[in-house]
């Protein structure tokens, strides 16, 4: 049989290792076994803060509507409990969005549902 040597698979393993850490701190950029654990642990952090930005996307869109509804004498709570009595099936998203971008129809859609 013919001889195979592996030490390129190796390297070019231990090359794209190293890589993907390339920035962080210490050992964690030099040594392949801290950066294999980094990578582990990065991955597990970058799955978590997906799901947490959905929520702090949530928060602004809040907070936006809130700033937009109190000069027109509404709170967040009454303004949401309003829409959802009227059957009015307008998410956070696009109400904050109307509510930034266009002010005066947002103003509008509030005196005609109060």
């Amino acid at each position: 049989m013919t001889r195979v040597k592996r030490g390129t698979t190796s390297l070019k393993r231990r090359h794209n290792v190293l890589k993907a850490t390339k920035g962080y701190r210490i050992g964690r950029s030099k040594k392949e076994r801290l950066a294999r654990e980094a990578i582990a642990h990065a991955g597990v952090h970058a799955f978590n803060h997906r799901r947490d930005k959905k929520g702090d996307f949530r928060r602004i869109w809040q907070i936006k509507i809130n700033a937009a509804v109190k000069p027109l004498g509404f709170s967040y709570s009454a303004f949401m409990n309003t829409l959802k009595k009227k059957g009015i099936g307008l998410d956070r998203k696009v109400l904050a969005d109307i509510a930034e971008n266009n002010p005066e129809v947002f103003e509008r859609m509030v005196k005609n549902i109060a």
